[in-house]
This record gives C-alpha cells, sequence and structure tokens, in this order.
C-alpha cells in the first residue's frame, strides 16, 4: 500500500479508553484512534467529542474505529471515509470493556447525554 500522510502504522494506541475521559473520570459511547500518534479519543456521539477536539488541536487528519469489528477511517479534512492499513496492535478496545464505557462511569441516563 502507498504510503498516506497523517498515518503511521507502526504507532500503537495510547490506551484502551479515552484519554481525556479517564483523566476527568466521564465516560464515551465510542472509541476512536488518531492514525498518526494513537490518542484515543471519544467519537463525536460522546458527550465529550475527544476524538475531533485532538484532531483539531493537533492537527492530525485522520481517526479510525477502535471498536471491535470496525475497520474504517475517515479524514476530518477531506470528510471522506475509506479503507487505510492495517495499523499496530491492539486494533480495538478490550472485549471486555463494555459499551459505553467505562464501567462504573456510565450514568444510568447515559442516552440523554449523546449527541
Amino acid at each position: 500500500m502507498t504510503e498516506v500522510v497523517g498515518i503511521d502504522p507502526n504507532v500503537p494506541p495510547s490506551g484502551t479508553g479515552c484519554m481525556e475521559c479517564l483523566a476527568a473520570d466521564g465516560w464515551w459511547l465510542h472509541l476512536r484512534r488518531c492514525t498518526q500518534c494513537g490518542h484515543i479519543g471519544c467519537c463525536d456521539t460522546s458527550p465529550s467529542q475527544h476524538a475531533t477536539a485532538h484532531a483539531h488541536s493537533s492537527g492530525h487528519p485522520i481517526i479510525t474505529s477502535f471498536e471491535p469489528g470496525e475497520n474504517w477511517f475517515w479524514n476530518y479534512r477531506t470528510e471522506e471515509f475509506y479503507d487505510g492499513p492495517i495499523l499496530a496492535d491492539p486494533e480495538h478496545h478490550p472485549l471486555d470493556q463494555p459499551t459505553p464505557g467505562p464501567a462504573g462511569q456510565v450514568p444510568p441516563d447515559w442516552k440523554s447525554h449523546l449527541h
């Protein structure tokens, strides 16, 4: 595959959950992975939308899903989905991690907080 600017297939993910949500005792619906630096952030449906905030503040335009069974890439600059290369493991959050997550942080009325 041709090298794509903004994707480093050798960089591992920053962790198993949204970095900012974990630091603030927050929660997320789905997770996204920056393909340039490995930052794990929460999706735009999540209350805090950290993946998009990371893309804008860092200038890293491409994310991929960090959800089991999902294999897509999104470019914030071009607003397009496309196929990308296989990235460094792990490809998704742990299978025993709930969605939404993390366990113990999700409020009972979580659906009312989604975007």
